[in-house]
């Protein structure tokens, strides 16, 4: 390689988008001087470029801005920061001393960085990992796929639409199959409510005449030159029925975008399926940390990027004073159904976090949340309603009784 085809930098954040912008902002603010931005899409800014409603930067900018203009600010603002972005960029390979290689249409490169921050982002689910039976036509769809298709491709969809889901995505989903001039029956979920905020379904049902079927799931699409239908089962009575679209939105249902970190053998934390990681985002390896949706899969593109932010200001003060901390003299945090994952997942006894955010699969009764340690309990805490798919946020400082030297706390609900 020639001497072009090698990057230094002092971080390097993989992923550009609201996370990675942030925390590059952030890192170049706290006087970290060489900060590289990686993103193996065409375009910085992340999913809010194909969503064309409002209500982007409410938390973080302190507006409301639609999807694309909210990540033309954040690109923006890197920009002016300093930050370099480099798009069209796919690391195909990372080491646990923060060096990496990258391809681009340029050819090969090599970055050499004194830390790496991993915003990769999560992605939804597609059928073929949710096993609904039937036909393979064309017409099925992700949220992020349809986004793509009708905000950035402009290509016709079709006519009649089912959503699977009814969290904060399922809603955007709709708005953008009405952008496309499509029709959405329903959106459909086999919990018994919806999961977002009581106004979206509202404004659902009664601005655009689009219920959301509840109880119900989907059992098979069938079709060949195109979606044709949906079979429909009552979660309760098994009853079956079939709905006439041609075309199927598989909304939510996250998984991490965790190759890299897998790959350069981060410990990956068996709720969130993320890197496990503490409020500042250090790893299991010392020279990686990571952010965003990554290790919260997820929440809002403003929340992604507010979190992000603490965790560049850890990791800058890391580069001044050297690692403060491994996980491996850290507490780990599990979580028992009904719950699904805590981030973070790891913490230091010497310096509990503010607040824990944690999922849940199943709505629940149950407002206590009890904190056991080698088989006691050793603190507990009341909570707030307890919705699947919905973030609920505690008080970190209920954990301070933990101690390093007894094992990983176990969180759970109780009545």
């Amino acid at each position: 390689m020639t001497r072009d085809d090698k990057i230094d930098c002092d971080v390097l954040v993989v992923g550009a988008g609201p996370a990675g912008l942030s925390a590059a902002i952030e890192l170049r603010a706290r006087g970290v001087q060489r900060v590289v931005v990686v993103e193996r899409e065409a375009q910085a800014g992340g999913v809010p470029r194909h969503c064309h409603h409002t209500g982007f930067g409410l938390r973080d900018l302190h507006r409301s801005l639609a999807g694309p203009r909210y990540a033309d600010e954040l690109c923006r603002r890197a920009t002016a920061s300093g930050v370099r972005i480099l798009t069209g960029t796919t690391i195909t390979s990372l080491e646990n001393n923060g060096d990496a290689r990258a391809t681009n249409a340029s050819g090969l490169h090599v970055i050499t960085s004194r830390a790496v921050l991993l915003a990769s982002g999560a992605r939804e689910r597609p059928r073929s990992a949710r096993l609904v039976a039937g036909d393979r036509p064309p017409g099925v769809f992700t949220t992020g796929q349809l986004q793509q298709w009708v905000n950035v491709k402009n290509l016709p969809v079709g006519s009649r639409a089912l959503v699977i889901g009814a969290e904060h995505v399922s809603f955007s989903a709709m708005l953008t199959l009405r952008h496309a001039h499509v029709r959405t029956v329903a959106l459909v979920t086999d919990l018994e409510n919806q999961q977002s905020v009581a106004s979206y379904a509202f404004a659902a049902r009664m601005l655009f005449g689009v219920p959301v079927w509840t109880r119900t799931r989907v059992i098979a699409i069938n079709g060949h030159e195109r979606v044709r239908e949906v079979v429909l089962e009552d979660v309760a009575t098994r009853k079956r029925r079939v709905e006439a679209v041609d075309v199927v939105v598989f909304s939510g249902d996250w998984i991490p975008d965790n190759e890299l970190a897998r790959r350069v053998g981060v410990e990956i934390d068996p709720g969130t399926l993320g890197p496990a990681s503490d409020v500042g985002g250090r790893t299991s390896v010392a020279s990686i940390y990571a952010a965003g949706n990554l290790v919260h899969p997820v929440e809002t593109a403003d929340v992604a990027a507010l979190r992000a932010r603490e965790v560049a200001r850890v990791l800058a003060e890391d580069l001044k004073r050297g690692p403060s901390s491994s996980l491996f003299e850290q507490i780990a945090l599990r979580v028992e159904a009904p719950l699904l994952w805590v981030w973070p997942n790891r913490v230091e006894r010497a310096a509990p976090v503010s607040r824990l955010a944690l999922r849940a699969k199943a709505f629940s009764e149950s407002r206590l949340l009890v904190a056991r340690q080698a088989g006691e309990e050793i603190a507990r805490e009341r909570v707030g309603k307890v919705v699947p798919n919905r973030a609920l946020s505690v008080e970190g400082a209920f954990l301070a009784a933990a101690d390093l030297g007894r094992g990983p706390v176990t969180l759970s609900l109780r009545a």
